[in-house]
């Protein structure tokens, strides 16, 4: 007996929840607690999920034993040291007397990743008792301390007690309900072990609820994300949309900033060094960006004495500073999220339009229009053609995700199918469970794990792909590239904690593994063993079966028509519904015109880089020195004799001019072509595109007379 393959398993599950939660959290920044709290919340989850297939194995090889065993005994096959337990009564006859039976030569085979009998129930002990006692006692707590804004560990603490007192009033509410209910029945004796599977019996059907909200929009929603990533204008226009939704939440976080940065710099100017909360004002400036921090730094007069006969109307309390400490924690926070998503999203949006016009592009040689770090690296360029991107980007890559997208589709109905069958116990409807039970005749426990892997694994993410959309008002937002909060972390870690149980429990139920099902005597799983059944509450449990695939079969039907989307759009809220919705074209025109102006923004950094190229290290100052003096002198004016009051005007002029942009029209020759024209996009005869044009040849002449195009556009 190894454990070899559960060492294994559990080494690679710490590093998927380290890595996940690197992604969406800043690590190093965060307070060793939270993160310790939260890396074992989601460690012990996912320990579940890919755990579990081990257990289902190892559990139909002890089901083939006792099996085999049964068998040997009533066909009277006993070994030869058995005769002394043979009797004449009639009545110890009829009790099958099991002997030993050797695994090697019988018909049972070990898996391969077979783990020790009483290994899986110590861990699953363990895992499942922390993960509760964290997602219904420790994170919640830790939660609203972290969000609390009071300046001590007492004040924190008592902010968590206040803020959790009516969440945890209702679940004492419910409890006390249950247990008059429990006391109340004749047949349910109220003890430590009934307790026990009372309150397990309650989380589930709390988790079993949620679970299949989450199932109903993840089945769904899923395959039709990953379909739609393979339309390629399809996903230009939603991410046209996101980037006009996200500039006005980028807008109102810097307003947010800038009013809680304006209400700290009062606090600071009235509140001097010598006050006894000016410690907690300096907290405050702490947390603030760090040019502020320099600003109001130099703006403070230490020497100046706090004058205690002054009116203490105007003086903030330690109640108000607690308020903007909280304030400007999130402020800040939000800022730099919102910074951070709209470079990711105007990057991918270009990205994306690059895509398109490569697309009709004849020679299939991918064209860049603005030469990234990637385009810079040797060993990118040797090994990364461009014809080899064009295929990747305009073929394969759409390709594979429409392909993707039909499997996820056909897994999702195969999921919806089995939960709305698997109460059938005869005959077997659940295709799950007839896959794994075919696999289990011919003892093929890879398949039967990497079968189990996938299908909890599918089931998961389509119900996690729910939690990481979530987002409550900016208090919970879940974002990617270290930009999710503690809070958010830590409300993911408890969703993971709630959810994983009945999870797997349903998959249990698909596979008719759970005996409380199927309603034979057979083996149990360990995990049945330690976290129960598929059960409810009995008041609830008379109709589950038949309302439970009801449930899934609406929330599908409802997510796949976009009903919920469609009334939040109908009462204001911005939603990617169709193009053919005037909001949404609204936005998606909107968020064009802003990668039109990043466009044009990139351009004319490229053209100066190239014109300091070319230059060739010429003083620039000189140079508009020089241009300023050929132009005096081909408009033939004498600066000296003017007039004061024209001089000064024309000068300012001038000044203005040069100040905007700084750009040479003297130095502009035949050879210039960076011309742009309202899209970006060159089009001179040596542009990369290929679009030469008779208008450009007529023109070219007049390139020196006259400024480039839109030069003072967004002046």
């Amino acid at each position: 007996m190894s454990v070899g393959p559960l060492v294994l398993e559990l080494i690679v599950v710490f590093c998927i929840a380290l890595l996940l939660l690197h992604h969406y959290g800043k690590i190093s920044k965060y307070h060793p607690i939270v993160i310790i709290a939260t890396l074992v919340a989601w460690y012990f989850s996912l320990i579940i999920v890919f755990v579990l297939p081990l257990d289902v194995s190892s559990t139909f090889y002890r089901q083939c034993i006792t099996t085999s065993e049964a068998t040997t005994a009533v066909n009277g096959q006993t070994s030869s040291a058995s005769p002394v337990n043979v009797s004449t009564n009639s009545s110890a006859n009829l009790l099958p007397v099991p002997v030993p039976f050797s695994v090697e030569d019988g018909e049972c085979k070990k898996p391969w990743s077979y783990v020790p009998i009483d290994t899986l129930p110590a861990m699953w002990h363990i895992v499942y008792w922390t993960s509760q006692v964290l997602t219904w006692f420790i994170l919640p707590f830790m939660q609203s301390y972290v969000c609390a804004g009071d300046f001590s560990v007492l004040g924190k603490l008592k902010r968590a007690v206040f803020e959790n007192a009516f969440y945890y009033g209702s679940y004492l509410l419910i409890f006390g309900g249950l247990l008059i209910y429990v006391a109340a029945s004749p047949q349910l004796s109220l003890d430590f072990a009934q307790l026990k599977v009372l309150l397990i019996t309650a989380s589930n059907t709390w988790g079993l609820f949620l679970l299949v909200l989450l199932l109903g929009y993840g089945l769904v929603e899923v395959p039709r994300k990953m379909w739609d990533a393979g339309n390629i204008s399809r996903t230009t226009a939603w991410t046209y949309f996101q980037l006009a939704r996200l500039s006005t939440e980028k807008q109102e976080a810097n307003e947010d900033l800038e009013d809680i940065l304006e209400e700290v710099k009062k606090v600071s100017g009235i509140v001097r060094y010598n006050h006894p909360v000016r410690k907690f004002v300096n907290i405050i400036i702490s947390k603030c960006p760090d040019a502020f921090q320099t600003r109001v730094s130099q703006g403070m007069d230490d020497y100046e004495d706090y004058d205690a006969g002054r009116s203490r109307s105007d003086l903030p309390t330690e109640k108000t500073l607690v308020r903007i400490h909280r304030q400007i924690i999130r402020a800040v926070h939000t800022q730099k999220r919102t910074t951070v998503q709209w470079k990711i999203l105007m990057r991918k949006a270009l990205h994306l339009e690059t895509i398109s016009k490569n697309l009709g592009l004849i020679d299939r040689r991918w064209k860049e229009e603005f030469p990234s770090d990637e385009d810079e690296n040797y060993c990118y360029r040797t090994f990364c053609s461009s014809q080899l991107k064009w295929y990747w980007y305009c073929l394969t890559q759409p390709a594979l995700r429409k392909t993707l997208a039909i499997c996820l589709a056909v897994l999702s109905l195969m999921v919806v199918w089995s939960e709305c069958t698997f109460f059938n116990e005869s005959p077997v409807l659940s295709l799950f469970a007839i896959f794994i039970n075919l696999a289990k005749q011919n003892y093929d426990y890879f398949y039967i794990e990497l079968a189990s892997c996938l299908i909890i694994s599918y089931l998961c993410v389509c119900a996690y792909y729910t939690v990481f959309r979530i987002k409550f008002f900016n208090y919970y937002y879940i974002a990617g590239h270290h930009q999710t909060d503690e809070s958010s972390l830590m409300f993911v870690g408890i969703m993971f904690c709630r959810l994983t149980a009945p999870l797997c429990l349903n998959f249990l139920g698909l596979i008719h593994l759970d005996t409380h099902i199927t309603g034979d005597d057979g083996v149990e799983t360990s995990y049945t063993k330690i976290m129960g059944h598929l059960d409810v509450i009995s008041f609830i449990s008379d109709g589950f079966n038949i309302y439970f695939p009801i449930l899934v079969c609406v929330l599908c039907c409802a997510t796949y028509f976009s009903l919920g989307q469609r009334c939040l759009s109908a009462v204001g809220f911005q939603r990617f519904i169709d193009e053919a919705d005037d909001m949404t074209t609204d936005l998606v025109d909107e968020g064009r015109q802003l990668v039109n102006r990043e466009k044009r923004r990139l351009q004319r950094e490229l053209n100066s880089l190239k014109r300091a190229e070319r230059d060739n290290g010429e003083d620039i100052s000189s140079r508009q020195w020089k241009g300023r003096t050929m132009r005096q002198a081909e408009a033939g004016t004498d600066t000296v004799t003017q007039s004061p009051k024209r001089y000064k005007r024309k000068t300012d002029k001038l000044e203005l001019l040069t100040d905007a942009e700084p750009i040479d029209y003297s130095s502009v020759s035949h050879k210039h072509k960076d011309d742009l024209d309202d899209s970006g996009w060159g089009n001179d005869e040596s542009s990369e595109w290929g679009t030469t044009s008779t208008y450009q040849n007529s023109t070219r002449s007049n390139l020196s007379t006259r400024p480039p195009k839109n030069l003072f556009d967004d002046v």
